[in-house]
């Protein structure tokens, strides 16, 4: 079964989604970004982000784009309101994998 699983691996988009991730984390507004989804449940609307951060809404709304692009938050528009909701999943299987590497020894 572990040789049927390690076949189907796909090492270049390994490799594609773990830079995607890793680009998305390089800036602090979004690892911040993360943080608070993480803490205030996992999911909060668009403004209730904005209002955490000094930043103008412009900028946070770019950040979070760039957070959907690489997979780590999924949006869903509700009435005028857009949620967004961390995927904890992918950014372990990507991230936590990679750092686990350096677990080893």
């Amino acid at each position: 079964m572990a040789d049927a699983k390690a076949a189907r691996r796909d090492p270049r988009r390994e490799l594609e989604e773990l830079d995607r991730v890793f680009k998305a984390l390089a800036h602090p507004a979004r690892r911040q970004i993360l943080m608070v989804l993480h803490f205030r449940g996992g999911e909060m609307t668009a403004g209730g982000i904005a209002g955490r951060f000094a930043c103008s809404w412009p900028t946070t709304s770019r950040h979070l784009k760039q957070l959907e692009q690489a997979g780590l938050v999924t949006v869903e528009s509700v009435g005028r309101e857009r949620i967004y909701r961390i995927d904890k999943a992918l950014l372990g299987r990507t991230a936590g994998e990679w750092l686990r590497w350096f677990e080893k020894v």
